[in-house]
């Protein structure tokens, strides 16, 4: 891949994996690239490093640029291993290289590759001079992890923020102006309503943080997939709205069936909230997957979940999505659930038990049929896809 630069000493070194499909639960079906950045003045500094299985490209990229000996920092954003794994082998050829990290950073390094590195803590508002250029950080706990942090080179006025404002999107194209809009913003938003959307309410004061201290903002260049330099603000004003729960008009239905009962509650309920002017998306589980309905439900009003009793509780895929759901919690939406049953039911009772635990806000209709729906469980299904509509529009 030929030189990628940011600004006058400052080259992307990163390396793209165009064959990773999963991504810890999240499925990445347009792979995904670990961004590193090396910056060049009287001293130099790589910010992050990648996935251990690239290291090698890593190293190469370096090469081409400088003699790895010269690098005087290794900075260490975020200590999750697709983006410190590669530090060992970095740190034997940048053998005079300091860590540069967070406290908590210090202490995940240790731990994750023992005591034998030079490591300085920085905090919110402490620089490093490079030479012309200077470095200040931003402490980000919980963003997503405690040790993370922000880079910001003052003079270029860039932001590395690590897995902040990132996408898992693998493309031969570096930066926001040269792909398709309409692409990197779908994969903006999965990536943060399957990793991002339970740390809402800190994202949202981390950008009140960041605007408080007045840092201009040329460029965003993140851990994950393409760097953002036409119109940075366009990802902040994203995040903005998605950490503040901005939602439409919109129903996901999340449901799968054995014999189709369940499916035709799930039609029957879709037409109904769609003749009242919803929009309506509907995942059968196992023909979609679990990122792809967090990602629809991120700007959804409501969510209604149907499940078939097996073994006198939930279906599996729908047990799987509401413990996914749970740990990503979203806020502000209107829960309501149906399913169907043989001799037996408990998947309807097992879903309301599980949502009220998690707390999620349980719609007080919900909808129960034995065997096989009628007209009249059909036209029940229709009016509750009404009747949900009608509270989301209020």
């Amino acid at each position: 891949m030929s030189e990628v630069t940011l600004a006058e000493g400052i080259h992307w070194v990163g390396v793209v994996d165009w064959n990773i499909r999963d991504f810890h639960g999240y499925i990445t079906r347009r792979g995904t690239t670990y961004n590193a950045y090396l910056i060049q003045d009287e001293k130099t500094a790589l910010v992050d490093t990648v996935k251990h299985t690239f290291a090698d490209e890593l190293l190469q990229k370096i090469c081409t640029l400088t003699d790895p000996a010269k690098i005087d920092y290794i900075i260490i954003n975020h200590v999750e291993m697709d983006h410190s794994s590669s530090l060992p082998m970095i740190a034997k050829y940048a053998k005079n290289a300091t860590i540069v990290a967070s406290q908590r950073g210090k202490d995940a390094i240790i731990e994750h590759y023992g005591p034998d590195f030079r490591i300085q803590v920085v905090k919110t508002g402490d620089e490093l001079k490079l030479g012309k250029r200077t470095l200040r950080f931003i402490e980000a706990p919980m963003l997503h992890w405690p040790d993370s942090m922000f880079t910001y080179v003052v003079e270029d006025k860039i932001l590395m923020p690590n897995d902040a404002f990132g996408q898992h999107l693998a493309t031969s194209e570096r930066f926001d102006d040269e792909v398709d809009e309409h692409v990197l913003m779908e994969e903006a938003k999965t990536y943060y309503a399957n990793i991002l959307m339970p740390l809402a309410q800190l994202i949202t004061r981390k950008l009140e943080e960041v605007t408080q201290m007045g840092i201009p903002i040329a460029m965003i260049a993140p851990s994950h997939g393409i760097i953002w330099r036409s119109d940075p603000t366009k990802i902040i004003k994203a995040y903005a709205a998605w950490s503040a729960g901005a939602a439409k008009n919109k129903i996901v239905i999340v449901y799968d069936t054995m014999w189709g009962s369940t499916d035709k509650m799930a039609r029957a309920i879709a037409e109904g909230a769609a003749s009242e002017g919803a929009e309506v998306k509907v995942l059968k589980l196992r023909a979609s997957d679990l990122t792809e309905a967090m990602t629809e439900i991120l700007d959804a009003k409501a969510v209604l979940v149907g499940s078939p009793t097996l073994n006198n509780g939930m279906f599996p895929t729908i047990s799987a999505f509401l413990t996914y759901a749970a740990g990503l919690k979203p806020k502000g939406k209107l829960w309501s659930f149906f399913g169907s049953y043989g001799w037996g039911g408990g998947a309807l009772k097992s879903m309301m038990e599980m949502a009220q635990k998690t707390g999620f806000q349980v719609n007080d209709t919900s909808i129960e049929v034995k065997y096989v729906p009628d007209k009249e469980d059909l036209k029940r299904c229709f009016e509750l896809g009404q009747q949900i509509t009608v509270k989301i529009k209020a």
